[in-house]
């Protein structure tokens, strides 16, 4: 019927269209790629679809209307899922799984004006009272740690899981962030993230106790030693993402619930691990947004923002600066004498 085609299954394909990827890019957006994937897969199963050679462009238009049924889709996830699968179709034409030309009819959501901005953050008021907190209740451990290091130095969730021991340098007030795809820690932008991260005495203060009194003596699997180790070793994406939620529920440092809920009563409040489910918990993204909209309403010169969050102007614009237009005025008006 395809005589041009080769017959495959949509879990082969899917695999060897990772394998192919796995070279060209980061760990992260793989992982991403095959987690989008895989609920193509799992629709193939339930469409009984056995062989990509018999897919169309109508079957990938059930497939977009199959993942708009999840209520929790919002549209800008709905373009990347659709987008993610029209590169794999592209390459499954290459490989000739699927008719020529298909990934043209994948159609995905256009997005307009600031639907694919997101204005959630932390901002620099409930920063400092989580700080406060920590300082106050846990001085020194890893949650107070982690969410010191990433609200002033807004790293990225993956550069505070690369961090070493030998990384801090204590009489340099610095850190090191390094690509080590190699021995398990590649970082966002890989080597164009590399970089020196200035800290002040008291965050050094904080890393000094934690090394000294409270990190756990322990290595990870390639025998290097995490700065913000944890009993089992170097600690997972999730768990840095864990201690972000918990944190970040209002109930956490002000002992209050602003959804009315009971606080005993309440998972999110009893159990960290379950943090996220708190409608109010942040997440690392919405803490670094947070960290560098308030450099930036700070004063701090955009070009040294961009350099000490490793992030390009255009996407620290569209992305990170939340500042309101008279506020941006405010700022520039400073500089009015001098014209």
């Amino acid at each position: 019927m395809y005589p041009d085609l080769e017959p495959i299954e949509p879990t082969e394909a899917v695999e060897m269209y990772l394998a192919e990827k796995r070279s060209e890019l980061a760990d992260a957006t793989l992982r991403s790629h095959r987690s989008r994937l895989s609920h193509f897969i799992e629709w193939c199963d339930e469409q009984d679809i056995t062989n990509l050679n018999t897919l169309t462009g109508r079957d990938l238009h059930r497939y977009r209307l199959w993942r708009r049924e999840d209520g929790n889709l919002a549209l800008t996830s709905e373009k990347t899922q659709m987008d993610t699968i029209r590169v794999f179709i592209r390459w499954a034409e290459s490989v000739n799984a699927v008719k020529s030309d298909l990934s043209e009819k994948v159609v995905s959501p256009t997005l307009t004006g600031d639907d694919n901005v997101r204005d959630v953050m932390v901002d620099a008021e409930e920063a400092e009272q989580i700080l406060t907190h920590l300082c106050t209740y846990e001085y020194a451990s890893e949650r107070h740690v982690c969410f010191r290091l990433m609200w002033r130095a807004a790293l990225r969730r993956g550069a505070i899981v690369s961090l070493d021991i030998q990384d801090y340098e204590p009489e340099d007030q610095a850190l090191e962030i390094n690509h080590r795809p190699e021995s398990g820690t590649p970082i966002k932008n890989k080597f164009h993230g590399e970089r020196f991260i200035g800290l002040s005495d008291e965050t050094c203060d904080i890393l000094d106790a934690w090394i000294a009194d409270r990190r756990p003596e322990r290595k990870d699997d390639e025998g290097r030693e995490p700065l913000l180790a944890t009993p089992q070793g170097r600690p997972h994406p999730t768990t840095i993402q864990t201690y972000l939620y918990s944190v970040t529920k209002p109930c956490f440092s002000t002992g209050e619930c602003p959804h009315g809920r009971e606080i005993e009563d309440c998972d999110a409040a009893a159990d960290r691990t379950k943090a996220s489910k708190c409608p109010s918990s942040m997440s690392p993204h919405a803490l670094r947004r947070g960290a560098i909209t308030h450099w930036l309403s700070s004063d701090m010169p955009e070009t040294v923002v961009s350099d000490r969050g490793n992030v390009s102007p255009e996407i620290l614009s569209k992305h990170y600066d939340r500042r309101s237009e008279r506020k941006k005025m405010e700022q520039r008006r400073q500089f009015l004498d001098s014209i």
